[in-house]
């Protein structure tokens, strides 16, 4: 009934190898020794041997001969001892290569025979120091790996090879062993090479356990000559042979019983079964558990009985339901499974408007792109062919609608990144149990990718949209543009005062208002009389009783207020810049005949030489003037920043342009900062997250898509069909050993 131990062993050994189950730590003799120790031959792999005894022949004709051996790999039956060897040469090639490297891969071989008693050993290769040959620079730390990786296991007898002529202290076998087992406990150790031992020394003390104990102690053994087997002799002759060296030996005769060949294999019979006793219960525990964990992956896998006709729609409701419920949960921050790594999710569109969209809008330099010539050939465009008694408001209008525009292209990537960001949680809303029908998976994904596509062009153009709105209408009567200008219009009036005056203008200087006799006009002595504005050339500002610059603020749509659309006592349009410069009476009479072209060179011509200088004036030689000289002046060249020289008044106004646009487009950089998420959680992720459901009933709950869509992965389902194989034979594993621990032992 012992026989029967190893013989259940053997068989889970190979139910558990063939499906894969290498987590099963089973009982085995394990074989451990350095090369060239009598352990075995050169092996590059591990070599499962079972030994198995049968009967022998009654004298009746058999269609099989008593002994054979059987690979695992193959399906064939060996009678020619020297074809397993070659066998075994064959597949160590086959699995470890022709360099002689090192596999875990284990070779199987069966050995029926009635001289052999039941038992299994694993035979490792052996321990080496240095590569040989073509073997890899790294074989020992191979090698070492591989014994450890089996010796290390619990169930696991570990069979220590040495050599008798060499000194135990340098076995490495048994110093492996300790490592792994340093109490003894379940190491029998093994010598070989008791015949050439040097003449007058012997083993005594190692065999009878007084040099190095073990529990399992040491046995000796004489294993055959390397003559021996160039000359095939065989192998009970060799037996016959060494039970008479141990007989004969005057150090051994009285341990004989305990030495040789046949007591090592029965000892090994005796100690596997024995362990195999005592690890019943560990065995049952850890198969107990194996069960539990192949039936929890193998639930993971889905129910099969949905897959019937009468429950794919079923089936198909149920999943797409729950891709809706995983997408809907990952915007709203509600999923189980949320990362604690890194943003996703709902999170990430939030990260998106306030920090990523909120500093692309911080970044933008309102007048970064606006040189001093473009803002003064504005200021001159609007003016048309006349002179201007103050900056015109058309300007302004002209100068910062281009800039709202700057606005565009970091809001439309709004747009952009949060169409991505829903696009990445459409394809993380996957479940173990969605990943067993790959072609319905990809459905789903391609109907919310649809989804959010339509919806990308809507939300991209109402964006657009705003940013177009903005630019159609510059509202300069808005209260925070009008509480900005005042300010400024503060800060340039400390700046004039503290500016020495320009001399005075002579009263009696004829200007262009004036008649021939040299009298001021009445607009001059009104001037003189009430100064409404500030002088660009330092003069004395307006008195306190000026709507504008007085001590309060008109209200907007009043005279003289800024932004309002009154006209002014002379008919012209008071705009939020004659805020600044006044009407067109306000300014001094220099400025005003400067205004007039006599004495200001603020327009064409003010930067360019007399057009007639060199050519004699009209007066020299006016017929000789060439017109085409007048291409050179009219040219239109590059001239950088700093190269142009500014007048007072021309400084004034393109600082006060630029100091307008960095207001106005701050107000409409907030408005946008604040329009377009809303505009994209409205028209993107609020529509698609509140339709997503019924988008995916509609594409793909038909009936005539039921088979296509539940079409399960391959590589899955034979992962499932090698889990439900496991679970079976952990299952046949269980039972067979509960059967056993309740039949009685042998005495």
């Amino acid at each position: 009934m012992d026989g029967d131990l190893i013989q259940v062993v053997n068989r889970l050994q190979e139910t558990f190898t063939a499906i894969g189950g290498h987590s099963v730590d089973l009982p085995q003799c394990v074989v451990v020794g350095s090369q060239s120790s009598g352990k075995s031959s050169v092996l590059e792999t591990p070599l499962v041997l079972q030994l198995i005894h049968v009967p022998a022949s009654d004298g009746m004709r058999s269609s099989y001969p008593e002994e054979y051996g059987e690979f695992l790999h193959l399906d064939r039956r060996f009678t020619d001892f020297n074809s397993i060897r070659n066998e075994i040469e064959n597949e160590t090639f086959r699995v470890a290569g022709q360099n002689k490297g090192i596999s875990k891969q284990p070779i199987h071989l069966k050995i029926y025979s009635p001289n052999v008693i039941n038992l299994t050993l694993v035979d490792l290769p052996g321990l080496t120091k240095i590569p040989v040959g073509d073997q890899p620079s790294d074989i020992e730390r191979q090698i070492r790996s591989l014994v450890t990786d089996y010796i290390s296991k619990p169930n696991c007898i570990i069979m220590a090879v040495s050599p008798a002529n060499v000194d135990l202290a340098n076995s490495d076998s048994l110093k492996l062993a300790r490592s792994v087992d340093p109490q003894g406990r379940r190491t029998i150790g093994v010598l070989t090479k008791l015949d050439l031992m040097d003449s007058g020394t012997n083993a005594l003390d190692i065999l009878t356990g007084r040099m190095y104990p073990l529990k399992l102690g040491f046995i000796g053994v004489v294993n055959r000559s390397q003559q021996d087997i160039n000359s095939q002799v065989p192998l009970d002759v060799a037996r016959r042979s060494e039970e008479e060296f141990f007989r004969s030996h005057p150090a051994y005769r009285n341990i004989a019983h305990r030495c040789g060949t046949k007591f090592l294999a029965k000892t090994l019979n005796q100690v596997l079964m024995s362990h195999i006793r005592d690890r019943l219960p560990d065995m049952k525990a850890r198969l107990n558990t194996l069960m539990g964990q192949a039936q929890q992956e193998l639930a993971s896998f889905g129910d099969v009985a949905y897959m019937g006709h009468e429950h794919r729609g079923t089936l198909i409701l149920k999943l797409m339901t729950q891709f809706a419920r995983d997408f809907v949960a990952s915007i709203e921050g509600t999923s189980f499974d949320i990362s604690t790594k890194e943003l996703c999710g709902g999170a990430r569109v939030y990260y998106i408007f306030q920090d990523v969209f909120g500093q692309a809008l911080a970044s933008i330099n309102p007048v970064q792109n606006l040189t001093v010539q473009d803002i003064r050939t504005a200021i001159r465009n609007s003016t048309g062919p006349r002179p201007s008694l103050f900056v015109p408001e058309a300007a302004f209008e002209l100068l910062i609608k281009p800039q709202i525009k700057l606005l565009e292209p970091p809001s439309l990537r709004c747009v952009e990144l949060v169409y991505e960001e829903l696009m990445k949680i459409c394809h993380n809303c996957t479940s173990s149990e969605l990943q067993r029908f790959p072609r319905l998976h990809a459905q789903l994904i391609e109907v919310v990718s649809d989804l959010l596509r339509e919806r990308l062009g809507p939300a991209s153009e109402y964006v657009q949209s705003l940013i177009d709105i903005q630019a159609a209408y510059i509202n300069t009567n808005h209260p925070t543009f009008v509480q900005d200008s005042a300010s400024i219009a503060v800060h340039m009036r400390e700046s004039q005062q503290r500016k020495p005056l320009a001399p005075a203008v002579k009263q009696h200087e004829p200007s262009v208002d004036s008649d021939m006799s040299g009298a001021p006009s009445e607009d001059e002595l009104d001037d003189q009389k009430h100064p409404r504005s500030i002088a660009m050339n330092g003069a004395q500002e307006s008195k306190p009783n000026n709507p504008v610059v007085g001590q309060g603020r008109a209200r907007p749509g009043e005279p003289g207020a800024p932004g309002g659309d009154s006209l002014g006592p002379n008919g012209q349009r008071e705009s939020f810049l004659n805020y600044f410069f006044g009407g067109p009476s306000s300014l001094p009479i220099h400025d005003r005949g400067s205004a007039s072209g006599l004495g200001l060179h603020s327009r064409l011509g003010e930067q360019k030489p007399n057009l007639l200088a060199g050519r004699g004036g009209l007066e020299g030689n006016s017929a000789a003037f060439d017109m085409k000289s007048l291409d050179h002046y009219l040219e239109a060249e590059s001239v950088p920043d700093d190269e142009y020289a500014l007048s007072e008044r021309e400084a004034v106004e393109v600082n006060l342009i630029r100091q307008l646009i960095t207001s106005y487009f701050n107000i409409v950089r907030l408005s946008i900062q604040d329009l377009v998420p809303k505009a994209v959680m409205h028209l993107l992720v609020n529509f698609s997250r509140d339709t997503v459901q019924n988008r995916l009933v509609i594409n793909l709950y038909k009936e005539n898509l039921f088979e296509s869509l539940l079409h399960e992965d391959e590589a899955l389902t034979k992962e499932r069909q090698r889990v439900q194989a496991l679970l079976e034979a952990y299952k046949e594993g269980f039972n067979v050993l509960s059967e056993i621990t309740f039949k009685p032992t042998s005495t």
